[in-house]
């Protein structure tokens, strides 16, 4: 269990550096309010999307590791659940990673707008949605996936988690921040920006707690 423990703050370790490191590369004030393909970016100083870059990249990796916590969670339970869940969250973020490790350069280029001919910048964005920003649908697919898996594992018993963590699962978490983000602009334009950590953020917490409960409730003997 100290090994499952280590693991789960590990990847909470990777959702708050890449949720930082997201932050620096996406966030402005004009981040919900600029209008056409990654105009946002003007407004991202080069300075901040270079930290982004590297935060981002840095911290990506430490997803692995929480997703092997996760797994350790529900084997008990369900072996084949469990590494469906496991297999889906290393699709998921080997996707994640190879997107937000473009974001940085998508976000200099929009800054060299006005140096190149409004032609070829056209271009090369229509490439960068076919080649690369298409990845964010294909991410939430896969997180759709995983979150089914992830609640039928945790609903059919046995694991470290209690019935209603079900709830918890990345894609219920994500709408929920979806829905106060819109709802509420000004905390909103903190939110929208990383959605995808902060949600894993609230996962890894919750399932370290989950993991502190199940701990003590073996450790607690009947009493006599």
């Amino acid at each position: 269990m100290k090994f499952t423990k280590l693991l789960g703050f590990l990847g909470l370790i990777g959702a708050i550096l890449v949720g930082i490191g997201e932050f620096y590369l996406h966030y402005s004030p004009q981040v919900l309010t600029a209008t056409g393909d990654f105009q946002f970016f003007e407004f991202v100083p080069l300075k901040h999307l270079k930290v982004g870059h590297f935060l981002s990249v840095m911290g990506l990796p430490f997803y692995f590791a929480g997703y092997l916590h996760i797994y350790k969670m529900l084997k008990s339970g369900n072996e084949i659940l469990a590494r469906i869940v496991l297999t889906l969250g290393f699709i998921a973020f080997a996707v994640g990673g190879i997107w937000i490790g473009s974001r940085g350069y998508i976000g200099s280029l929009v800054h060299l707008k006005q140096e190149i001919p409004a032609e070829t910048y056209s271009k090369v964005i229509a490439n960068y949605q076919s080649f690369l920003e298409v990845l964010v649908q294909v991410l939430r697919v896969v997180i759709l996936l995983l979150s089914v898996a992830f609640a039928w594992a945790i609903l059919k018993g046995g694991t470290f988690y209690q019935k209603h963590m079900a709830f918890f699962n990345p894609i219920t978490v994500l709408i929920m921040f979806v829905f106060i983000g819109m709802a509420m602009p000004e905390i909103g334009k903190y939110v929208l920006p990383i959605l995808m950590n902060i949600t894993h953020v609230v996962i890894f917490s919750l399932s370290l707690f989950q993991l502190s409960k199940y701990q003590i409730s073996t450790q607690q003997t009947p009493s006599k």
